[in-house]
């Protein structure tokens, strides 16, 4: 199974910049080993299991928690049954097709 979640995580109480409180969820993300790939807006993750994603969601938060008295996050969801490395297979898929148009 392969679980996708886009998701971003930040406080609300801090200065404009955020970078120094969302470099430290990367940085657990990071040493958890799941598969990432940072975006602008949030971060992407693929787990084998809701379960596993669940729980960065909660180490993501527990980073965030002592230092923050408000933490905004918003979460999405792909579940998919007998698939593997969609977070990669996605993007090839489509540069693949965006390869044939431009030719």
């Amino acid at each position: 199974m392969s679980v996708l979640l886009e998701f971003a995580m930040f406080p609300t109480d801090k200065d404009q910049s955020i970078s120094p409180y969302v470099s430290k969820v990367i940085q657990m993300i990071r040493e958890s080993g799941v598969t990432y790939q940072l975006t602008a807006m949030g971060t992407i993750i693929e787990t084998e299991t809701l379960p596993e994603a669940l729980k960065i969601v909660q180490q993501a938060y527990d980073v965030l928690e002592p230092e923050c008295d408000r933490v905004y996050s918003s979460l999405k969801f792909d579940i998919r049954k007998g698939k593997s490395e969609c977070l990669t297979k996605k993007i090839a898929s489509v540069e693949k097709i965006i390869g044939k148009v431009n030719k």
